[in-house]
């Protein structure tokens, strides 16, 4: 079976899961009705992202191998409690335990246990477990998720194919072209579908193991990098929200992304592009410019976003003086 038959029969197999995944949802009635706090204003069906976990499947089935049986497990493991939370709700304990476990299966899968010491295994936890929810509390609007992520996906894929495999490039493939056909229900001005927890967390885990593999085996922490306008948007909102004296497990509305969509009204998908194409020029500049420069390429990506965050706060107050004078 040729490589362009087997991508062909990848994508026509999630195509027919998302397809079948809608009737299930209509029928049960897994939809997202919006509220105060969201960026929508019509009902969706939610849970559309579980298409990464169909993907995570499909690579097993056609990769079998220890290394993808681990993976599998975590991300089972992962959407599960996710898909549970989507359907029914669920307490914080529950989650973190099954987030907890998910991340084990993916450390166990690079090595980590018995390589590193105990200290560095729990900041290990801490650090990627806070990834995944991070990535799950910036899926608010349409496309950003799915576009997001393939801006990650093809700059790990770059480093791949140029730099000398640090994975199975189906490992890379999967994920992209689950989240292309993700965006075709999803990157519209009324969505067919959202991802829910079960389809954010799952795509923050496969990523999050992936940038943990060419981590450990570069040893290298600059990959992080390739989260760094997620990441800045999503610790400078919770010092906001600190500020505020805010529970920050709450949903709310203060991300720049929110502000940008629900304040300034800016379309939704136009959001989305921009935090896209601004991660993929902020990955390139650190492809390119790290062997040259070395760590302060990152600093100063991370300066000049942390600078951009900061014209929120006058972006939130033109909104309110303009609330005012109506």
């Amino acid at each position: 079976m040729g490589v362009t038959t087997t991508y062909l029969i990848v994508l026509v197999l999630l195509l027919a899961a998302e397809f079948y995944y809608f009737r299930i949802a209509d029928r049960f009635n897994i939809i997202d009705k919006p509220n105060e706090r969201s960026s929508h204003n019509y009902i969706t069906i939610r849970g559309g992202g579980i298409i990464w976990w169909v993907a995570a499947l499909l690579f097993l089935l056609f990769h079998f191998s220890t290394t993808s049986l681990w993976f599998f497990a975590g991300i089972t493991l992962i959407a599960g409690v996710s898909f549970w939370d989507d359907v029914s709700g669920l307490g914080q304990k529950v989650r973190l335990l099954f987030h907890l476990l998910a991340m084990s299966c993916a450390f166990y899968l690079v090595g980590v246990f018995g390589t590193y010491s105990w200290w560095a295994i729990v900041i290990g936890y801490i650090v990627f477990i806070g990834i995944v929810n991070a990535y799950n509390f910036m899926d608010g609007i349409n496309g950003i998720t799915g576009l997001y992520s393939i801006a990650i996906l093809a700059s790990l894929q770059y480093v791949n194919l140029t730099y000398g495999e640090f994975v199975n490039a189906d490992l890379i493939w999967y994920p992209m072209i689950a989240s292309v056909m993700f965006l075709f229900f999803n990157f519209r001005k009324r969505a067919k579908c959202f991802a829910g927890d079960v389809g954010s967390v799952s795509i923050a885990f496969w990523i999050v193991t992936l940038l943990l593999i060419l981590i450990i085996k570069t040893e290298n922490l600059i990959w992080l990098g390739f989260l760094l306008v997620y990441g800045v948007d999503t610790i400078m909102t919770i010092l906001h929200r600190i500020y505020l004296k805010q529970n920050i497990m709450e949903a709310h509305r203060l991300h720049f992304y929110q502000i940008l969509a629900n304040e300034k009204k800016m379309p939704h998908r136009l959001v989305s592009l921009i935090y896209f194409m601004v991660q993929l020029i902020c990955s390139v500049l650190l492809i390119e410019l790290y062997p040259v420069i070395n760590w302060s390429i990152f600093v100063i990506l991370l300066v000049a976003l942390c600078v951009v965050y900061l014209l929120k706060f006058k972006l939130m107050k033109q909104v309110i003086i303009i609330d005012n004078l109506k």
